[in-house]
Protein backbone atom coordinates (compact mmCIF):
# COMPACT_ATOMS: atom_id res chain seq x y z
CA UNK A 1 0.00 0.00 0.00
CA UNK A 2 1.15 3.34 -0.93
CA UNK A 3 0.57 6.04 1.10
CA UNK A 4 1.93 9.80 0.14
CA UNK A 5 2.70 10.79 3.36
CA UNK A 6 5.76 13.05 4.10
CA UNK A 7 5.74 13.06 7.87
CA UNK A 8 6.40 10.06 10.16
CA UNK A 9 3.94 8.30 12.00
CA UNK A 10 2.82 9.23 15.08
CA UNK A 11 0.20 8.86 17.85
CA UNK A 12 -1.94 12.12 16.46
CA UNK A 13 -1.68 12.99 12.62
CA UNK A 14 -2.58 16.81 11.77
CA UNK A 15 -6.61 16.35 10.53
CA UNK A 16 -5.97 16.16 7.03
CA UNK A 17 -3.36 13.67 7.49
CA UNK A 18 -5.27 11.44 9.80
CA UNK A 19 -8.41 11.38 7.00
CA UNK A 20 -6.24 11.10 4.28
CA UNK A 21 -4.09 7.73 6.16
CA UNK A 22 -8.26 6.69 7.39
CA UNK A 23 -8.97 7.12 3.74
CA UNK A 24 -6.28 5.16 2.11
CA UNK A 25 -6.81 2.45 5.29
CA UNK A 26 -10.40 1.58 4.16
CA UNK A 27 -9.72 1.68 0.04
CA UNK A 28 -7.33 -1.24 0.70
CA UNK A 29 -8.97 -3.04 3.25
CA UNK A 30 -12.06 -2.50 1.65
CA UNK A 31 -11.02 -3.86 -1.66
CA UNK A 32 -10.43 -7.28 -0.47
CA UNK A 33 -14.43 -7.55 0.16
CA UNK A 34 -15.19 -6.10 -3.23
CA UNK A 35 -13.04 -9.45 -4.87
CA UNK A 36 -15.01 -11.51 -2.20
CA UNK A 37 -18.41 -10.07 -2.67
CA UNK A 38 -20.08 -13.94 -1.70
CA UNK A 39 -19.02 -13.70 2.23
CA UNK A 40 -20.81 -10.18 2.03
CA UNK A 41 -24.13 -11.94 0.65
CA UNK A 42 -23.33 -15.05 2.58
CA UNK A 43 -23.23 -12.63 5.91
CA UNK A 44 -26.94 -11.77 5.13
CA UNK A 45 -28.31 -15.18 5.85
CA UNK A 46 -28.04 -15.45 9.54
CA UNK A 47 -29.99 -11.90 9.77
CA UNK A 48 -32.43 -13.06 7.72
CA UNK A 49 -32.99 -16.58 9.56
CA UNK A 50 -32.59 -14.88 12.93
CA UNK A 51 -35.94 -12.35 11.25
CA UNK A 52 -38.13 -14.86 9.89
CA UNK A 53 -37.63 -17.93 12.87
CA UNK A 54 -36.97 -16.11 16.10
CA UNK A 55 -39.22 -12.95 15.88
CA UNK A 56 -42.64 -14.66 15.36
CA UNK A 57 -41.37 -16.06 19.08
CA UNK A 58 -41.30 -12.71 20.52
CA UNK A 59 -45.28 -11.96 20.25
CA UNK A 60 -45.83 -13.67 23.44
CA UNK A 61 -42.74 -12.12 24.99
CA UNK A 62 -43.22 -8.53 24.70
CA UNK A 63 -46.33 -6.63 26.23
CA UNK A 64 -48.47 -4.17 24.42
CA UNK A 65 -46.52 -0.89 25.59
CA UNK A 66 -43.10 -2.62 24.26
CA UNK A 67 -44.56 -2.94 20.77
CA UNK A 68 -46.57 0.10 20.49
CA UNK A 69 -49.70 -1.61 18.37
CA UNK A 70 -46.32 -2.10 15.97
CA UNK A 71 -45.01 -5.60 14.77
CA UNK A 72 -43.07 -7.50 16.92
CA UNK A 73 -40.39 -7.42 13.70
CA UNK A 74 -40.34 -3.36 14.56
CA UNK A 75 -38.70 -3.99 18.31
CA UNK A 76 -36.52 -6.53 17.43
CA UNK A 77 -35.16 -5.37 13.52
CA UNK A 78 -32.59 -2.74 15.53
CA UNK A 79 -31.51 -5.45 17.52
CA UNK A 80 -30.84 -7.19 14.77
CA UNK A 81 -28.71 -4.43 13.13
CA UNK A 82 -26.75 -3.93 16.13
CA UNK A 83 -25.98 -7.99 16.04
CA UNK A 84 -24.74 -7.44 12.86
CA UNK A 85 -22.34 -4.70 13.69
CA UNK A 86 -21.35 -6.26 17.06
CA UNK A 87 -20.16 -9.40 15.46
CA UNK A 88 -18.65 -7.74 12.28
CA UNK A 89 -16.22 -4.94 14.20
CA UNK A 90 -15.80 -7.17 16.65
CA UNK A 91 -13.79 -9.82 14.73
CA UNK A 92 -11.84 -6.67 12.75
CA UNK A 93 -8.67 -8.27 14.40
CA UNK A 94 -9.41 -12.34 13.28
CA UNK A 95 -8.05 -10.55 9.55
CA UNK A 96 -5.09 -9.08 11.55
CA UNK A 97 -4.12 -12.33 13.14
CA UNK A 98 -3.50 -13.75 9.67
CA UNK A 99 -1.38 -10.62 8.70
CA UNK A 100 0.83 -11.51 11.63
CA UNK A 101 1.28 -14.93 9.84
CA UNK A 102 1.70 -13.72 6.75
CA UNK A 103 3.69 -10.65 7.65
CA UNK A 104 1.63 -8.12 5.30
CA UNK A 105 1.50 -6.41 9.04
CA UNK A 106 4.82 -5.28 9.17
CA UNK A 107 4.84 -4.07 5.80
CA UNK A 108 2.19 -1.64 6.80
CA UNK A 109 3.44 -0.72 10.10
CA UNK A 110 6.41 0.34 8.01
CA UNK A 111 4.63 3.21 5.65
CA UNK A 112 4.50 6.52 6.99
CA UNK A 113 0.63 6.39 8.44
CA UNK A 114 -0.93 7.31 11.42
CA UNK A 115 -1.50 4.37 13.95
CA UNK A 116 -5.22 5.72 14.45
CA UNK A 117 -5.64 6.02 11.37
CA UNK A 118 -4.62 1.80 10.82
CA UNK A 119 -8.02 1.21 13.81
CA UNK A 120 -10.58 3.48 12.11
CA UNK A 121 -10.26 2.49 9.00
CA UNK A 122 -10.40 -1.34 8.86
CA UNK A 123 -13.58 -0.74 11.38
CA UNK A 124 -14.92 1.62 8.99
CA UNK A 125 -14.38 -1.55 6.20
CA UNK A 126 -16.13 -3.65 8.60
CA UNK A 127 -19.34 -0.95 9.12
CA UNK A 128 -19.20 -0.24 5.57
CA UNK A 129 -21.33 -3.40 4.77
CA UNK A 130 -23.51 -2.87 7.73
CA UNK A 131 -25.23 -0.46 5.90
CA UNK A 132 -25.70 -2.72 2.92
CA UNK A 133 -27.02 -5.19 5.38
CA UNK A 134 -29.04 -3.06 6.71
CA UNK A 135 -30.59 -1.65 3.97
CA UNK A 136 -31.95 -4.81 2.61
CA UNK A 137 -33.17 -6.23 6.10
CA UNK A 138 -35.23 -3.51 6.76
CA UNK A 139 -36.86 -3.53 3.51
CA UNK A 140 -37.17 -7.42 3.64
CA UNK A 141 -39.16 -6.85 6.84
CA UNK A 142 -41.52 -4.07 5.22
CA UNK A 143 -43.92 -6.46 3.64
CA UNK A 144 -44.48 -8.05 7.12
CA UNK A 145 -45.28 -4.73 9.53
CA UNK A 146 -42.29 -3.30 10.08
CA UNK A 147 -42.17 0.54 10.02
CA UNK A 148 -39.56 2.69 10.36
CA UNK A 149 -38.15 6.71 10.07
CA UNK A 150 -35.51 6.72 7.37
CA UNK A 151 -33.93 9.55 9.62
CA UNK A 152 -34.33 7.77 12.11
CA UNK A 153 -32.26 5.10 10.78
CA UNK A 154 -29.52 7.27 9.84
CA UNK A 155 -28.91 8.63 13.38
CA UNK A 156 -28.94 5.12 14.37
CA UNK A 157 -26.71 4.23 11.86
CA UNK A 158 -24.46 6.96 13.05
CA UNK A 159 -24.76 6.20 16.55
CA UNK A 160 -23.57 2.28 15.34
CA UNK A 161 -20.56 3.51 13.46
CA UNK A 162 -18.96 5.48 16.39
CA UNK A 163 -19.45 2.33 18.92
CA UNK A 164 -18.43 -0.20 15.87
CA UNK A 165 -15.02 2.02 15.23
CA UNK A 166 -14.50 1.26 19.38
CA UNK A 167 -15.06 -2.00 19.20
CA UNK A 168 -12.86 -2.88 16.14
CA UNK A 169 -9.98 -1.25 18.04
CA UNK A 170 -10.26 -2.94 20.80
CA UNK A 171 -10.64 -6.42 18.85
CA UNK A 172 -7.34 -5.03 16.73
CA UNK A 173 -5.80 -4.49 20.48
CA UNK A 174 -7.07 -8.13 21.28
CA UNK A 175 -5.24 -9.83 18.55
CA UNK A 176 -2.28 -8.24 18.98
CA UNK A 177 -2.31 -9.50 22.33
CA UNK A 178 -2.95 -12.80 21.15
CA UNK A 179 -0.22 -13.26 18.20
CA UNK A 180 0.31 -16.78 16.93
CA UNK A 181 -1.94 -17.87 19.83
CA UNK A 182 -5.56 -17.58 17.37
CA UNK A 183 -6.87 -19.81 19.83
CA UNK A 184 -6.47 -17.42 22.76
CA UNK A 185 -8.14 -14.41 20.50
CA UNK A 186 -11.46 -16.63 19.85
CA UNK A 187 -11.81 -17.96 23.07
CA UNK A 188 -11.54 -14.35 24.89
CA UNK A 189 -13.90 -13.45 21.46
CA UNK A 190 -16.52 -15.42 22.08
CA UNK A 191 -16.18 -15.45 25.78
CA UNK A 192 -17.17 -11.34 25.58
CA UNK A 193 -19.42 -11.13 22.44
CA UNK A 194 -22.39 -13.58 23.64
CA UNK A 195 -22.84 -12.25 27.65
CA UNK A 196 -22.49 -8.80 26.00
CA UNK A 197 -25.12 -9.74 23.54
CA UNK A 198 -27.63 -11.11 25.39
CA UNK A 199 -27.40 -8.76 28.49
CA UNK A 200 -28.00 -6.08 26.33
CA UNK A 201 -31.88 -7.22 25.60
CA UNK A 202 -30.69 -7.42 22.22
CA UNK A 203 -32.98 -10.74 20.80
CA UNK A 204 -35.30 -10.67 24.16
CA UNK A 205 -36.42 -7.82 26.27
CA UNK A 206 -34.62 -8.08 29.85
CA UNK A 207 -38.00 -6.58 32.16
CA UNK A 208 -39.19 -10.57 32.53
CA UNK A 209 -34.99 -11.65 33.78
CA UNK A 210 -33.80 -12.26 37.12
CA UNK A 211 -33.04 -9.04 38.83
CA UNK A 212 -29.08 -9.62 38.31
CA UNK A 213 -29.48 -9.71 34.69
CA UNK A 214 -31.51 -6.35 34.83
CA UNK A 215 -28.64 -4.92 37.12
CA UNK A 216 -25.58 -6.05 35.15
CA UNK A 217 -27.49 -4.98 31.62
CA UNK A 218 -27.26 -0.98 33.45
CA UNK A 219 -23.21 -1.93 33.02
CA UNK A 220 -23.34 -2.99 29.41
CA UNK A 221 -22.98 -0.46 26.99
CA UNK A 222 -24.27 -2.06 24.14
CA UNK A 223 -27.46 -2.03 26.26
CA UNK A 224 -28.03 1.66 25.77
CA UNK A 225 -26.84 1.24 21.91
CA UNK A 226 -29.79 -1.13 21.29
CA UNK A 227 -32.39 1.70 23.31
CA UNK A 228 -31.00 3.86 21.22
CA UNK A 229 -31.46 2.34 17.87
CA UNK A 230 -35.01 0.77 18.88
CA UNK A 231 -36.00 4.67 19.41
CA UNK A 232 -34.01 6.24 16.51
CA UNK A 233 -36.06 3.45 14.29
CA UNK A 234 -38.79 4.37 15.04
CA UNK A 235 -39.13 8.01 14.81
CA UNK A 236 -38.45 8.83 18.13
CA UNK A 237 -35.42 11.22 18.15
CA UNK A 238 -36.67 13.35 21.12
CA UNK A 239 -36.31 10.00 23.17
CA UNK A 240 -33.45 10.15 25.81
CA UNK A 241 -32.20 6.21 24.67
CA UNK A 242 -30.48 8.09 22.02
CA UNK A 243 -28.88 10.22 23.74
CA UNK A 244 -27.38 8.17 26.63
CA UNK A 245 -26.83 5.92 23.73
CA UNK A 246 -24.98 8.07 21.90
CA UNK A 247 -22.87 8.56 25.03
CA UNK A 248 -22.03 5.05 25.53
CA UNK A 249 -21.16 4.85 21.96
CA UNK A 250 -18.50 8.02 22.22
CA UNK A 251 -16.84 6.14 25.63
CA UNK A 252 -16.26 2.86 23.73
CA UNK A 253 -14.86 4.53 20.55
CA UNK A 254 -12.81 6.87 23.51
CA UNK A 255 -11.52 3.79 25.67
CA UNK A 256 -11.04 1.55 22.27
CA UNK A 257 -9.23 3.79 20.56
CA UNK A 258 -6.68 4.47 23.57
CA UNK A 259 -6.22 1.01 23.90
CA UNK A 260 -5.74 0.47 20.48
CA UNK A 261 -2.95 2.78 19.32
CA UNK A 262 -1.05 1.95 22.38
CA UNK A 263 -1.23 -1.69 21.33
CA UNK A 264 -0.19 -0.57 17.73
CA UNK A 265 2.41 1.43 19.23
CA UNK A 266 4.00 -1.40 21.13
CA UNK A 267 3.69 -3.73 18.20
CA UNK A 268 5.70 -0.95 16.11
CA UNK A 269 8.48 -0.31 18.77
Amino acid sequence: MSVDVASPPDLVAPRAGFVHDTAAVFVREFALVLRDPFSLIFSLLQPLVFLGLFAPLLAGSLSADQLGGESPLTWFLPGVVVMIALFGTGSTGANLLFELMTGSYERVLATPISRASILVGRALKELAPLVVQAVIITLAAVPFGVTFSPVGVLVGLAILGVFGVGLGALSYALALASKNREWLFWGVQQTLIFPLLILSGMMLPLESGPAWMQTAATVNPLTYVVDAERAAFTGALGDPSILYGAIAAALTCAVGLVVGIRSVLRSAG
